[in-house]
């Protein structure tokens, strides 16, 4: 049976997201910002147009912001998260095999469907819309790639209702020229610029590449994309996504922080998340590396310090990972230092039901992974609660800063949506 692949991808997705809530945002400019809200990391098309750059400092642009009467959020991942899982819940209706690519694209395999793809496509944009409200495109495909470069075409195009199906089409070379070499999935900056120097200014210049030199230059990744490009499947959907081999928990905080107190608390904070992510994984570590880093300000040289350790046994308790971040803190702290980043690194990750047991280990481990599962149940009924570890503080002022984020719609009893 021949692969036949869609990609769906949200539009815009954090603004699409404000916007499902708050209709007054319709048609007018909305940007969301990164973390301390910092940077512009989501743009409607409206504040596209205004030549907003993604990823800019927001105080690089407050006054076409403020000119322009720009919407301007802070992020709401607890929102976003959630509205994510809407939509990947609607798109799992229309195909038994998806794959979650990011937090706003996921591929479907519409092999076996039928002829008319593009009404299939239709069905699933009006159906996400309507049940999600959130706005998507969609490209079709025989190869992944192909259908990447069909939902860029798709996002092109002025018409609310477009799926472009590269299936169906005799003009794939036409719309292969249409597209930037950098634009090709998989390409990026670094080895457009190698392509570009070779003479391959588009995807379909890439097509129709020699192999052989594709090869010498990119390996055999670079080939498969050429074979992509040409409607040979390389990649299959990838609905086990591999367990992770590390897991990192980083914030910059709200404010520079040198009291070690409150640094203390953070770096708990970051060590009691780990934990948590690690058994979302079914995993433990071996290993921890714990980073501080200084604000990078004028006159003040930025400062970069990390330690790592070795446990050990194998653990993902949180009491004991949240001992051993505090300790090593204590190593890289130095009194009258203005830090302004922390995090934590878990590697050498092992199945938690294959940790190898040590004679010397000081721990109940049963005891320790009865707890676990009962802080964990209690924090997945009720994520919002404010159950937390001694450690991690109270008022914790570090945080970082959302000081424009709307309500938790979907997440929160105190923050649902209310009609006048």
């Amino acid at each position: 049976m021949n692969q036949v692949f869609a990609l769906v991808d949200c539009n815009n997705f954090y603004v699409s997201c404000e916007r499902v809530f708050n209709r007054r945002l319709e048609e007018v400019g909305v940007v969301v910002l990164s973390n301390n809200d910092g940077c512009i990391i989501s743009r409607s098309n409206e504040a596209k147009a205004l030549g907003i750059g993604m990823g800019v400092p927001a105080f690089k642009v407050r006054s076409i912001l403020e000119n322009n009467n720009v919407e301007v959020f802070s992020s709401n991942y607890a929102l976003y998260a959630d509205m994510s899982d809407r939509v990947m819940q609607t798109l799992s209706m229309f195909t038994p095999e998806m794959e979650i690519y990011s937090i706003d694209e996921a591929f479907l395999n519409l092999a076996g469907i039928g002829d008319n793809l593009t009404d299939y496509g239709r069905q699933i944009k009006t159906t996400v819309e309507k049940w999600t409200g959130i706005p998507v495109s969609i490209g079709i495909g025989s190869t992944k790639t192909l259908a990447k470069a069909a939902n860029k075409i798709a996002k092109r195009t002025d018409d609310a209702n477009i799926v472009v199906d590269l299936t169906d089409s005799n003009d794939i070379d036409k719309v292969l020229e249409s597209i930037k070499v950098e634009d090709v999935w998989g390409v990026g900056l670094k080895r457009a610029a190698k392509l570009r120097y070779a003479g391959v200014e588009t995807a379909l210049g890439l097509k129709n590449a020699d192999t052989n030199r594709i090869k010498r230059e990119f390996g055999v990744v670079g080939v498969r994309t050429v074979y992509e490009l040409r409607g040979i499947s390389c990649y299959r959907l990838a609905q086990n996504p591999p367990t992770k081999k590390t897991i990192m928990v980083s914030r910059s905080f709200g404010r520079a922080v040198d009291d070690i107190e409150e640094l203390k608390e953070a770096v708990a904070c970051y060590a009691a998340r780990a934990g948590q992510e690690l058994r979302e994984e079914k995993t433990a570590a071996n290993f921890m590396t714990l980073f501080v880093m200084t604000t990078h300000s004028r006159p003040y040289r930025r400062i970069f310090n990390s330690d790592t350790l070795g446990f050990p046994t194998a653990t993902n308790y949180t009491p004991e990972l949240i001992n051993y971040s505090l300790n090593a803190l204590e190593r890289l702290y130095r009194s009258g230092t203005c830090y302004k980043k922390a995090g934590i690194i878990l590697s050498g990750l092992v199945p938690e039901n294959k940790i190898q047991l040590s004679l010397f280990d000081e721990f109940d481990r049963d005891k320790s992974r009865r707890l676990m599962q009962t802080v964990d149940y209690i924090k997945n009924m009720m994520p919002e609660s404010n159950l937390r570890w001694a450690a991690e503080g109270l008022s914790q002022p570090w945080q970082v800063k959302f000081s424009r984020r709307s309500h938790r719609y979907t997440t929160r009893w105190d923050e649902l949506p209310e009609v006048a």
